[in-house]
């Protein structure tokens, strides 16, 4: 005896792994102005456009974040590697005490800024770190990468060069 399976069966069957695909990281900002924010925490304040005519890479993270911490080196990396890119790396710690000793401990080679109030990431939409957003010379959002990178793969490096 032969089974015959309906179109909507093989609707569903083709449709449902889509769905589980997509994990947001094609946000609907990608191709608009990215938004601006200012950021001062006891030793540093940002304002993204002060950097308007950069390529800037806007990375928000964590000190409890350990896919975080595994991508920090190569965001260190790639600043030294591109200087004329601007690494942004907003810290979403909640505890200034916590986030002050590991920048004394770490010594992080880019421009890092607390925002316990998550002010600025809620304004991308990031609730999970990390996720880094490229915005390339004219303020628009050109990228979104959720989770730790290799930031100085050639697939990256290349890409913002090209921007």
């Amino acid at each position: 005896m032969r089974r015959k399976f309906s179109p909507l069966f093989f609707a569903l069957a083709f449709l449902i792994p889509l769905v589980g695909c997509d994990r947001g990281s094609h946000p609907s900002q990608i191709g608009k102005k990215a938004p601006d924010f200012t950021v001062s925490d006891s030793a540093t304040t940002i304002r993204l456009n002060s950097y308007h005519g950069k390529v800037v890479v806007l990375n928000f993270w964590a000190t409890w974040c350990a896919p975080c911490l595994e991508e920090l080196p190569t965001l260190i990396s790639l600043q030294k590697q591109l200087p004329d890119i601007v690494v942004l790396a907003v810290s979403t710690d909640e505890d200034q005490a916590t986030y002050r000793q590991f920048l004394s401990q770490h010594r992080l080679d880019l421009i890092t800024v607390q925002d316990a109030k998550r002010d600025s990431s809620a304004l991308y939409g990031t609730f999970r770190y990390p996720e880094t957003y490229v915005i390339d010379q004219r303020g628009f959002l050109r990228r979104k990468f959720v989770g730790a990178q290799n930031w100085i793969s050639p697939e990256i490096v290349g890409y913002l060069k090209g921007l």
